[in-house]
């Protein structure tokens, strides 16, 4: 029955405690954890979320309390991820706003609660981490009431940890939380939030049901339309997050569940489309398709090694909509793939994952931004790469993205904090001041939202790592795109022992070019290893060198051997060896570690 039903997501800033605090839940509800071994953060399954203690991909589990089916989704609180947390809130009528009671509210707390606010979700304002010494829980709800806007009454306080009140905030849920709408005698409508690829079942597909029902019956499969990509499948197992995947053989209206395809092609299926049991029904509006904000080409170590990277990117792109791949041919590194990022940790995250599930072995070039670039012929191309920028000559004009970012920030780190958005070439909009000091309660800290517009690629560049050192780690970034703007950019060639390396060049504005490439340079000069020959590395802006760094050859004494006598054998000597090193020079090649690839990263 639908009033038996809630379905609903925890939202919060990375680190602020959902995972642990669904830990907890998983425990009050007595969900079956046998099969996770008890594990702590049991709904974070990748490796690389339990390492680095984030959650990178949505969960799903299904749970009961009091007689209530509790369908809960886990989010990311990443700003990178934020379309994970998009997707969950599609698929729920209410969210768990949860704020961590020692760093308070942070970018993407605001940001999650403005998602949420406009689908239309009821919201339960949960302060976490109470169980912390020094913890001034009454700044804390001031915090939310005046810049959330909740009563006091409303908020929940928690511990994650020790799971003190989480049954209070399972009634609080079973309370509030509306159940789904819809009608269980219509057509089937599911809308798909999530999918990965099983080596048993094939794809497995996340849905909600909106309207209808699915049932299915060993050896009567029933067919099912995907309605946006005009295709049909039989499902082999259909059931619920437990939150393994357990088979219950039917979803009813308003439940979260799976159903396991069978099927091993994994473009069959698209995030945000439609299962259905008619194929003339009316799909759900889905989701907004998510733009990559920066690029970088993944090339595997060894040629052999080239469809195992393939399979990994298609199998990841599956269950991540916001990844996005197209080939791409280097001299110097052979076929690789050209891929788009939502952020830097994103693309760290592809590329661990391709490492680790699928062994593949990376070289990975400096990431770069889409610019917009007009001809002197009126034409308007994209281009990803410096390979891609037309000759000087056959450019009018070249625009370059911008974002509009907000720092939310103590007061007392505001100058530091200008500075560096002035030095990324930003432009300042605004400084919202977000909390006031009264007779009645005394703040800690005068938080700010400091708004600055900023090109997207000055903030890709180390700017997240430069303002946490700024700020201690209080600083929080959230950052969205305006538009594309006119700027002089230029192409820098890279050029290792007389050679262009494709693959390390880079774009940038003129006025910072030089500075950049020898930062880039020195950078490289101490990553590189010796060879028994001198390496010039170089930066150029069309044929003008404008850098220049040189690896010194390693220097074998020749003459140790040599007790005395005439001095011409010991030139002799010499002479030979300085011929070897020439012809060395012209025939050796430089082995380019993976560091100097991502050596731009720090400059």
């Amino acid at each position: 029955m639908l009033e038996k039903i809630r379905n609903f997501s925890i939202i919060a800033h990375i680190d602020h405690g959902k995972s642990t605090l669904a830990d907890r839940i998983l425990e009050a509800t007595h969900t079956d954890l046998s099969h996770e071994k008890r594990k702590s953060r049991v709904l974070d399954r990748l490796d690389l979320e339990q390492e680095k203690g984030i959650t990178i991909k949505l969960q799903a589990c299904n749970m009961v309390w009091k007689g209530y089916q509790l369908n809960l989704i886990d989010t990311p609180g990443h700003v990178d991820f934020s379309y994970e947390v998009s997707r969950s809130l599609a698929a729920c009528e209410a969210a768990i706003l949860l704020v961590d009671a020692s760093q308070g509210i942070q970018a993407q707390t605001i940001s999650n609660t403005k998602k949420a606010l406009e689908l239309g979700l009821k919201l339960i304002p949960v302060l976490n981490k109470i169980d912390l010494d020094g913890i001034d829980i009454e700044e804390r709800e001031k915090e939310i009431t005046e810049l959330l806007g909740f009563s006091k009454d409303e908020i929940i306080k928690v511990s994650g940890k020790t799971g003190l009140n989480v049954d209070q905030l399972l009634d609080r849920i079973v309370e509030q939380v509306p159940p789904p709408v819809g009608d269980p005698n219509k057509p089937l409508k599911a809308l798909i939030f999530d999918s990965f690829y099983d080596e048993h079942r094939g794809v497995v597909v996340a849905v909600r049901i909106f309207d209808g029902r699915i049932k299915h019956i060993h050896g009567k499969p029933i067919e099912l339309n995907i309605l946006q990509r005009k295709q049909t499948f039989r499902p082999t197992e259909i059931g619920m997050f437990t939150p393994d995947l357990e088979e219950t053989g039917g979803l009813n209206t308003g439940e979260v569940g799976y159903i396991a395809t069978g099927l091993k092609d994994i473009s069959y299926f698209t995030v945000g489309d439609t299962v259905s049991d008619r194929e003339d029904t009316q799909p759900l509006a889905g989701y907004k398709t998510p733009k990559p904000n920066i690029f970088a080409t993944f090339f595997p170590t060894d040629s052999d090694e080239y469809d195992n990277l393939k399979t990994g990117l298609n199998k990841l792109a599956l269950n991540d909509a916001s990844l996005t791949f197209t080939d791409q041919r280097s001299n110097l590194l052979g076929s690789g793939f050209r891929c788009g990022f939502l952020g830097l940790l994103h693309m760290e995250i592809v590329q661990e994952r391709l490492e680790r599930e699928y062994d593949a072995s990376l070289i990975i070039t400096a990431p770069t931004v889409e610019y917009k670039v007009t001809t002197t012929a009126g034409e308007e191309i994209s281009i990803q790469t410096p390979q891609e920028l037309p000759d000087p000559s056959g450019i009018k004009e070249i625009r370059e993205p911008w974002v509009r970012t907000e720092i939310l920030t103590p007061s007392k780190y505001m100058g530091d904090l200008m500075k560096l958005c002035q030095a990324r070439r930003g432009e300042y909009v605004n400084t919202k001041y977000l909390t006031t000091n009264t007779s009645e309660l005394k703040m800690r800290d005068q938080y700010i939202a400091l708004e600055y517009d900023i090109p997207l690629a000055s903030l890709i560049s180390n700017f997240f790592d430069q303002m946490k050192n700024l700020t201690s780690g209080y600083a929080s970034m959230e950052y969205e795109f305006i538009d594309f703007f006119p700027a002089d950019i230029v192409k820098v060639s890279i050029i290792v022992n007389h050679e262009e390396i494709p693959a390390l060049s880079f774009l940038e504005v003129r006025d910072e070019a030089r500075s950049k490439a020898t930062k880039l340079l020195a950078e490289m000069k101490r990553v590189i290893p010796r060879q028994q020959f001198p390496i010039p590395l170089q930066a150029a802006i069309n044929s003008k060198i404008i850098a220049r760094e040189d690896v010194s050859a390693f220097r074998k004494d020749v003459t140790a051997k040599l007790y005395g006598g005439d001095y011409s054998r010991k030139k002799k000597l010499l002479e030979k060896q300085k011929k070897g090193k020439e012809r060395l020079k012209k025939i050796g090649k430089v082995n380019i570690p993976q560091e100097a690839f991502l050596a731009i990263l720090k400059t």
